[in-house]
């Protein structure tokens, strides 16, 4: 059983950074690629970033590339989501997943509850 935690998430203002962080208690942790995604408010789950299990490889979505950068610590069992220069259309639930590839919502298999995030303009 894999379960995944979120925090970091909160009000920023257009401009501004915030840092997300996703704890997972696993035993495996680096057997896992890991990711984020969002969801907006009457919109589907997308994806935002995703790393593989050594962290050689990493994927983004067009929106984000260039501002957000997503990161992992396999010996503490953390993935992080830096995210610079954020925009009022960042605004979503964003949600940290484990699974078997970096970038396909279906490779993913875990999922935590998700930490709120507010661009103000």
């Amino acid at each position: 059983q894999v379960r995944l935690a979120e925090s970091g998430g909160g009000l920023v203002q257009v401009g501004g950074s915030l840092r997300l962080s996703c704890a997972a208690s696993v035993g495996s942790f680096n057997s896992y690629a890991m990711g984020w995604f969002r969801q907006a408010p009457g919109k589907e789950r997308e994806f935002v970033a995703g790393i593989s299990w050594s962290g050689g490889t990493t994927a983004y979505a067009d929106s984000v590339r260039g501002r957000f950068s997503i990161s992992r610590e396999n010996a503490k069992k953390m993935v992080y989501l830096q995210m610079n220069n954020l925009r009022p259309e960042d605004t979503a639930v964003y949600y940290c997943a484990a699974g078997s590839g970096v970038r396909l919502k279906r490779d993913y298999d875990y999922w935590g509850q998700g930490t709120q995030v507010t661009v103000s303009s």
